[in-house]
Order: C-alpha cells, then sequence, then structure tokens
C-alpha cells in the first residue's frame, strides 16, 4: 500500500475508533507499510542479484521487493523463487506505465547503454533511483541525469559500495591530518578486462537463446545480431553496449581520489593503448570493443591551484614498484588484495611528499607503509561517522535517505557532486580510447616492403583538453563523435 493510500484510509480513525500501536497488531520487529520502501528492480542477474539481496534484507526492516524485470528468463528465474509475490514483468517500460503508482523506488542493474533512459523515467516519475556504475554510457548522458536529479528531487545512490566503506572515512582523516604531506600523484590499477577485449565482431550470427527477449535487449543499441556469450557478462568489451574495463571498475577505483581530494572535471587527459598486428607491419584496428590494455594521465587542477595528475592503468599494466616492498612481495596482493582473501580487483595508490596510501578498490583496507606513519596514524582521532553496515550499509543508507525524502539525509555516492561528475570523468577516459582508432587509409612507401596501404591514426599519442563545464574537447574535435550516441528508432532520447 502507498503511504498516501495508507493514511487516506486511516481516516477510521475519525468515527471514534481507536489506533491501536502498530508493533502490538504485527508483533515484534513489525514495520507498518506506509513506513516501508516499495522497490522495483530492474535487472534480476549479476549486480542486479547482489542489489536486490542487499536492498531485500536491512536492519531496520524498512524496505520490499515488490516488482521484477529482467528482459532474460534465466536471470529472472531465481529471484522470482525467492520473491513470489513480487509481480513480474520482463519490459521495464510496461512495468512503469502499468505499475507506477505502486512502488516508490527504483534499482537498476543493466547493461551500460540502457542505465540512462531507465534511470531518468525513473526519476520524472519522482522515483528514487539506485543506479549501478558507470551511471551511464555517455559523457552527455551522465550530464542529464545528474540534473535530473536535482531537478525531480529524488534521492540517488550510484552503485559504489566502497564510497560507504570505513576505509573512505579513514583516508579522509589522515589525509586531512596531513600524515603524508603533499600529494601531487594518484595510481589507479585494475585486472580488467576479464573478458575479451581487442577483438573483431564475430561475423556468424548465433541461435538467441529462447528466455532472451533480444530486442528489450538491445534497447538503445542499434539492431544487430545476437553473438555467442554475449550475455550475461561479456557485453562490457563492446563499445556499442559496454563502457571496457574502466567503466567497470573506474568508478571503484578513481573514487577515493575524486572524492578525498575535491577534484572535479580534469582539464586534460592523455594516454596509449595496446595495438595488435595481423601480419608484419599490418595494424588490425578493433572499433568494436576496447582494448586488451590501456594507460591513461588525467589532469586535474585542485582547490589549491596547483596540478594534480591520476595514471589509470589496465589490462596487466601496473604502476612502478614501491621501494618499500621486499622483492618477492606480488605488489598487487600487498596494495590492492583484500586481506587473507587473495582477490585482487584494482588498488589507489595516493603519492604524497612525506610517504604513500594504498587501498584496495572502493577505498577498503587502507594501508601505510612505514612503521613510523603507522604510529602517527593511530594518534589521529576519529573525526567522521561511520556508515552503519559499512559497505553493506550503503544499500541501506539509500533506503532509509529514501524514506526520509530528498534533501534530509545524506547518501554516499549521490549523482550530484560525485557519481554524476565521476562517470563524466570516467568516461573521458573511454572517448581517449576510442578517438585512439579514429584513422583514415592511406599509401606510404616502406624501405624494406615497398609500396604498402595503411592507416594514418589522427587521435593518438595527443593530449585532450577537456571542457568539463561544456563538455567538449576543445583541440581535437573529432574526438567529440564519442560524446553522444544517436538512440535506435523507437526508443527516444533523453529529455528532461
Amino acid at each position: 500500500m502507498k503511504r498516501s493510500e495508507f493514511i487516506k484510509k486511516s481516516t477510521f480513525a475519525s468515527a471514534g475508533f481507536f489506533i491501536v500501536p502498530r508493533h502490538v497488531l504485527g508483533g515484534k520487529g513489525f514495520v507498518a507499510p506506509s513506513d516501508q520502501l516499495v522497490i522495483a528492480a530492474i535487472g534480476c542477474g549479476g549486480e542486479g542479484d547482489n542489489d536486490i539481496q542487499h536492498l531485500a534484507k536491512t536492519p531496520n526492516n524498512n524496505s520490499t521487493i515488490g516488482f521484477l524485470c529482467d528482459v532474460d528468463q534465466r536471470q529472472a528465474a531465481p529471484k522470482r523463487k525467492q520473491f513470489p509475490k513480487a509481480k513480474f514483468y520482463e519490459d521495464w517500460r510496461e512495468l512503469f506505465d502499468k505499475e507506477g503508482q505502486h512502488f516508490d523506488a527504483v534499482t537498476v542493474a543493466i547493461p551500460d547503454h540502457n542505465h540512462a533512459l531507465v534511470g531518468l523515467r525513473a526519476m520524472q516519475m519522482k522515483k528514487h533511483l539506485y543506479l549501478q556504475k558507470p551511471l551511464t554510457h555517455d559523457i552527455h548522458e551522465a550530464r542529464i541525469i545528474t540534473q535530473a536529479a536535482s531537478k525531480y528531487k529524488v534521492v540517488t545512490q550510484m552503485g559504489d559500495q566502497g564510497a560507504s566503506c570505513e576505509g573512505m572515512q579513514t583516508m579522509r582523516e589522515w589525509i586531512e591530518a596531513d600524515l603524508i604531506g603533499e600529494i601531487s600523484k594518484v595510481y589507479c590499477w585494475t585486472d580488467r578486462p576479464v573478458w575479451p577485449q581487442g577483438i573483431a565482431w564475430p561475423k556468424t550470427p548465433s541461435r538467441i537463446p529462447k528466455e532472451l527477449n533480444w530486442d528489450l535487449w538491445l534497447g538503445t543499441a542499434p539492431k544487430t545480431n545476437y553473438i555467442e556469450n554475449l550475455v550475461p557478462f561479456n557485453w562490457r568489451g563492446w563499445w556499442e553496449f559496454g563502457t571496457g574495463a574502466l567503466g567497470d571498475m573506474g568508478c571503484h577505483i578513481m573514487g577515493p581520489p575524486f572524492k578525498l581530494l575535491n577534484l572535479g572535471y580534469p582539464h586534460e587527459v592523455s594516454g596509449s593503448a595496446s595495438t595488435t598486428y595481423s601480419g608484419v607491419f599490418k595494424e588490425s584496428a578493433y572499433l568494436e570493443s576496447g582494448p586488451i590494455s590501456s594507460s591513461l594521465k588525467y589532469r586535474f587542477t585542485m582547490n589549491n591551484g596547483k596540478d594534480l595528475d591520476l595514471y589509470w592503468m589496465d589490462g596487466g599494466i601496473t604502476p612502478e614498484r614501491l621501494q618499500a616492498l621486499a622483492p618477492d612481495v606480488n605488489m598487487n596482493d600487498a596494495l590492492g588484495d583484500y586481506p587473507g582473501e587473495n582477490d585482487f580487483e584494482g588498488s589507489t595508490l595516493f603519492m604524497g611528499t612525506k610517504g604513500v596510501i594504498a587501498c584496495g578498490w572502493g577505498g577498503s583496507h587502507p594501508r601505510l607503509f612505514s612503521k613510523e606513519l603507522q604510529e602517527a596514524a593511530s594518534h589521529i582521532p576519529q573525526k567522521y561517522a561511520r556508515v552503519k553496515g559499512g559497505m553493506d550499509g550503503h544499500w541501506w543508507q539509500w533506503i532509509d535517505a529514501s524514506i526520509a525524502g530528498y534533501g534530509n539525509m545524506e547518501v554516499s555516492s549521490p549523482f550530484e557532486g560525485y557519481g554524476g561528475p565521476l562517470t563524466e570523468t570516467v568516461l573521458l577516459g573511454n572517448l581517449l580510447l576510442r578517438s585512439f582508432n579514429i584513422r583514415e587509409k592511406v599509401k606510404k612507401m616502406d624501405p624494406v616492403y615497398g609500396a604498402m596501404e595503411g592507416y594514418s591514426y589522427s587521435g593518438r599519442y595527443k593530449a585532450l583538453k577537456w571542457d568539463g563545464a561544456n563538455m567538449r574537447v576543445t583541440n581535437y574535435e573529432p574526438a567529440n563523435q564519442f560524446l553522444r550516441r544517436t538512440y535506435r528508432q523507437g526508443w527516444g532520447d533523453l529529455v528532461l
């Protein structure tokens, strides 16, 4: 029952009836329907599964999964069994049209290329929104949905659970206490991609699984043939649908410096990516998928007017080894592993004039590498409150804030001021990587092999100047073609 309906129907009290306290009616721990957030979950597998599990089991018992939606019956089946009372839809548009008055909030965990359209529609319906990282596929989309959060005054949270972990607050206290001195360099790296990238789109189509609504899965993307193993995970490596290694882990790993150093928009990005060859001096450019590996540098101007360089590396590339580590120590384990779990997915390394801080993805388990710094850190008082439940509390925090209403309670990764600008920054790296393959066919004379046909790549090895406020590359116009996609006919556009 909607809160408004509950209040309306409670007017029977005016007829002389007494209201019995709800704990008497429902027993110990009972929460009235009027105090519960009814959630519609779009996407039931993978991250969707994880989100639903956390949102359904809160310490305050103040949420319920009212509706489920997925285009793939195989992904939906376990959740439909777990939540038999939740009404199921295949098409999120039908769900919104028919049931919009019966839920309060929406969680979205689907392929990146459909994030923005679903998220914007939810906010326009005044539904609070939990949207997985990266918020969108394109920079333009990120700007639109960030503005929408403010316009429609809904509580938003990006799926960046590390932003709520204790390590983030611990590092904030260390940095504000000047523990490692002035920071001018940050390294961010990941083991991604852990799916195929740097490959050509298969020429031979595959049979569409009978459980999958392929047209709905494509959504805003161009009509194309289904290929084997694209769903439920490997879509991440294809530019039409995913956002590559950066999109998968960039918000988690770049989030700590972005939040703790108040970075804002970068003003420049540069870098390089792996190249592949199909013959002698014959380079193969796979325009459909992201590179096997990449190395980027973002340049920010901080509040003190000084520049900070943030380095991003993926596909097996790592920063220079710290001298504080013994030669036989695995650097990834030492700097980014969850202690005792052997689970390196990425790390962030803050380089200061007095020392360094390393943490796992999302700011987890911060660590120092000298006894002096460790001793000094032990005397730094706890200044900031921790999110109850740590990473698990990330989901619960959003539920509590949604019930409290827009502007009445903080969340760790709202679109405004954090999730939106961070997503734009992450996707700026992809804009550079896609510009890396802008090419023109040329003929050339090789001193050994004679006349050859090849390509000239005008977007490579440049530093792209970025005007964040106006979302434009100012010194290489061809790069701006990747700021925004044209949606497939019938799927509309983003309009606030």
